[in-house]
């Protein structure tokens, strides 16, 4: 049987506040209690792709020091703008 709603969710929670560095936990903690719930499906499974991303890309990526992959485009965006970090 497959993960329920509820359980997807307090997972990729839990994996954005168990990052790799305090940053990345600070800023993606902070997006996924404000917006994971009320993501589609196809949000929620590209939330899940990016975790799987390097915390010293993602960094660059959110802080506009490098450039996103087109994949992650939009979805860095929503982290960016509401964290403020851009």
């Amino acid at each position: 049987m497959g993960e329920t709603p509820e359980a997807r969710l307090k997972r990729l929670k839990m994996r954005s506040m168990r990052r790799g560095i305090k940053e990345m936990d600070v800023i993606l903690s902070r997006f996924a209690d404000a917006r994971l719930a009320g993501m589609d499906e196809a949000g929620l499974a590209a939330y899940d792709a990016l975790l799987s991303e390097n915390d010293q890309d993602l960094y660059q990526w959110v802080t506009g020091q490098a450039e996103v992959p087109e994949r992650f485009g939009a979805l860095i965006d929503e982290i960016a703008t509401e964290v403020g970090a851009r």
